[in-house]
């Protein structure tokens, strides 16, 4: 992991509930051109015994601002850092990339089936 993500206990840990968490402010790099990639992330996880702390989440978010990594890959590092800091029930990420060259993209990657309680 890049960066220490904090956490705290779940408050109420005998209840799946989703958390869900929206930073509409993500930047990274392309690594092919080295111009910037702007994309909304969006967070949702069924936590077990830990929650993560929302400024430590938004530190972690801007540590990859001078980072040249490809949409897929940021994704998928996304959730494999922040699942393994949390153990979650179940977690997804979804990337959704703003237009260049005239296509968006939208990565989701998650943790698992999905529960019947997500949508």
């Amino acid at each position: 992991m890049s960066f220490e993500i904090e956490t705290f206990p779940n408050p109420a840990p005998e209840r799946s509930y989703v958390i869900t968490h929206i930073c509409p402010e993500f930047t990274s790099v392309c690594p092919k051109t080295g111009q910037p990639d702007f994309a909304e992330i969006e967070l949702s996880y069924i936590a077990e015994g830990k929650c993560i702390e929302l400024k430590s989440l938004k530190l972690y978010y801007y540590s990859f601002r001078n980072e040249g990594i490809f949409y897929e890959a940021v994704t998928n590092r996304l959730l494999d850092e922040l699942a393994a800091a949390t153990s979650p029930r179940w977690m997804r990420v979804t990337g959704r990339f703003n237009v260049r060259g005239g296509i968006a993209s939208v990565i989701v990657a998650e943790t698992g089936p999905k529960p019947a309680s997500v949508d």
